[in-house]
């Protein structure tokens, strides 16, 4: 019996050899914001990143790689998509098993956008910071500086799921010849839609108790910091799109400014230019799904290729899923 109890240490050994050899290396790193000094959110400009090396990474020496740069959705963050918190989604479990079914090795990036409000709409405002910036700019330069990447447009894809995805396409739009694809996982806020009065959000007089709101209110609060700054309006230096129950057509206007579907057909020029532009909505995410299906009939107007799927679920159903099995697999397709 020895021999076969050495025999299956022998193999147990190897198969955690294999294992391991199958996994990728994870990276916690700070990149620094220059854009993001002096918010008046007094949010810190060194930015907690989340990095992905594929498998063998640090045995090629020589090889480059196309980066994904993945956004998360609002009141997320780094730990609850990279693993350290539970969630709905593991982003390196999913790569592993992504590039395990042969999906092209690739790096994956994601920036913390948890803001004091809850999350940056990847906008650039002297409230939270020039989100917009950071991400399109500063953190692509500092990415490739520090790992090898492919550092042309050609090799990077720009993605996010809900506010990340909402950030994709507002900076897909605004910053081509960054990246060369796009994919937006049920993106919010394209349409600025009905706003409502609401007595609670006007009752908050400290920065501090917005934690406490709900998720809608929350993100009244953090759409306003990002569409409606106002550095002579503290203490939250922002301006909400009522006033005493009365809506602000002046602060509605602002926030349409910053609806994608109504910034389109003047950056429709900057959408040509990508190689492929993918989408996806739950059938059950009906806000949403409304206005994705609009972005699907306009591209198709302007005569614009790109994907549109739909799934059978909600706003967060079968995230990790869809990352796995829809959303990378896209990029190794498109990414040089």
């Amino acid at each position: 019996m020895k021999p076969v109890f050495s025999l299956a240490l022998l193999v147990a050994a190897g198969l955690s050899a294999q294992n391991d050899a199958q996994r990728g290396i994870v990276q916690r790193i700070t990149v620094h914001g220059k854009g993001l000094e002096g918010n008046l959110e007094g949010d810190s400009p060194d930015r907690d990143v989340a990095v992905y090396l594929p498998p063998g990474y640090n045995s090629t020496a020589e090889r480059r790689y196309p980066v994904v740069y993945l956004l998360h959705g609002f009141t997320d963050d780094v730990d609850h998509w990279w693993g350290i918190k539970p969630h709905f989604v593991n982003v390196p479990e999913v790569a592993n098993k992504a590039l395990a079914a042969g999906v092209t090795d690739m790096i994956v990036v994601m920036p913390d956008a948890f803001t004091r409000y809850q999350g940056s709409m990847y906008s650039n405002s002297v409230t939270t910071g020039d989100w917009e910036d950071y991400v399109a700019k500063e953190l692509v330069e500092y990415v490739d500086s520090h790992y090898r990447t492919i550092a042309y447009a050609s090799g990077r894809g720009l993605a996010g799921h809900s506010m990340g995805g909402y950030g994709a396409i507002r900076i897909g739009m605004k910053h081509p010849g960054i990246y060369s694809s796009l994919y937006l996982m049920s993106p919010c806020c394209m349409a600025v839609g009905s706003i409502h009065p609401n007595p609670r959000a006007e009752a908050i007089h400290n920065p501090a108790d917005v934690a406490t709101l709900d998720f809608f209110t929350k993100a009244m609060f953090a759409s306003a910091a990002a569409w409606s700054p106002n550095p002579k309006n503290p203490p939250f230096f922002l301006d909400l799109p009522y006033q005493n129950g009365e809506m602000q057509p002046r602060i509605i206007a602002k926030w349409e400014a910053n609806a994608p579907l109504t910034m389109i057909d003047q950056t429709i020029w900057a959408l040509r230019q990508y190689t492929a532009i993918g989408m996806d909505v739950g059938t059950k995410d009906q806000i949403i799904g409304g206005t994705v299906a609009t972005l699907d009939r306009i591209l198709n107007d302007y005569g614009i290729r790109h994907i549109y799927q739909t799934y059978e679920g909600d706003h967060i159903n079968r995230v990790a899923e869809r990352l796995e099995k829809n959303v990378l697999p896209f990029f190794a397709a498109n990414l040089k």
